[in-house]
């Protein structure tokens, strides 16, 4: 007898615009990795920090750095790492700027050989690298820098898992400290009454974003390179 493997259906998209407007997120974080072994990195990557803080204070966009900077691994962040806080209003601001200003990251990797740190080549290296196994791997300083992006939802393990993207090559992150579900999302600066502390009146009504849509499939209606809406 043959046996047949039916194709699981593929999930279909999500379309009702009740549900998609109402499950939505309203902030991001950007987590901006380097290399604590690299005082090179390390001063990068600060630098960067400021300058976001820079453009926060004269008006280029809305983003919040975390006081605290991470010098070694914490929670789910498996190096130097820092956060920065950014509204769905600043997140194509914000998104643009870290892409073109997270630096042109180098192609050199950091190998300990007993006790000793080699660059790729098998040449000796000045680097500050402390390890406990003779044996550990390399770490290529084209990982540094890399920015972790994910929205901000009572869903951190999912945020953090499968919503997420990067700029820069992809870290390892550890996931079983973070919470499957929550009730909120967690609640950051509401003094700036952006992003989930925006107040409701604030937000368009269905009805505002349907009659928005029409207007758009009409002026998009004569436009050869524009794919026209489905009809249903």
């Amino acid at each position: 007898m043959t046996l047949l493997t039916v194709p699981a259906e593929a999930p279909k998209p999500q379309d009702d615009l009740k549900t998609v407007v109402g499950t939505r997120t309203r902030e991001w974080h950007f987590h901006i990795y380097f290399l604590l072994q690299s005082a090179t990195e390390t001063a990068a990557a600060l630098a960067l920090r400021d300058a976001v803080l820079r453009l926060r204070r004269d008006g280029a966009f809305v983003a919040v750095p975390l006081r605290t900077v991470n010098k070694s691994p914490v929670g789910p962040h498996p190096a130097g790492s820092y956060e920065i806080w950014v509204p769905d209003s600043s997140f194509s601001q914000v998104f643009f700027y870290l892409a073109t200003n997270r630096g042109n990251l180098r192609q050199v990797s950091l190998c300990l050989h007993h006790g000793k740190a080699l660059d790729a080549s098998g040449s000796r290296r000045s680097f500050n690298v402390h390890t406990r196994e003779q044996n550990a791997p390399c770490l290529y300083a084209d990982q540094s820098r890399s920015v972790l992006v994910h929205p901000l939802t009572s869903q951190q393990r999912r945020d953090h898992e499968s919503r997420n993207g990067w700029l820069g090559k992809p870290w390892p992150i550890y996931l079983d400290g973070l919470p499957r579900d929550g009730d909120e999302p967690p609640l950051q600066y509401p003094e700036l009454r952006l992003g989930w502390s925006a107040p409701p009146e604030e937000d368009m009504s269905l009805d505002e974003r349907r009659r928005r849509g029409a207007k758009l499939e009409e002026l998009l209606a004569n436009d050869p390179e524009a794919a026209p809406a489905p009809v249903d």
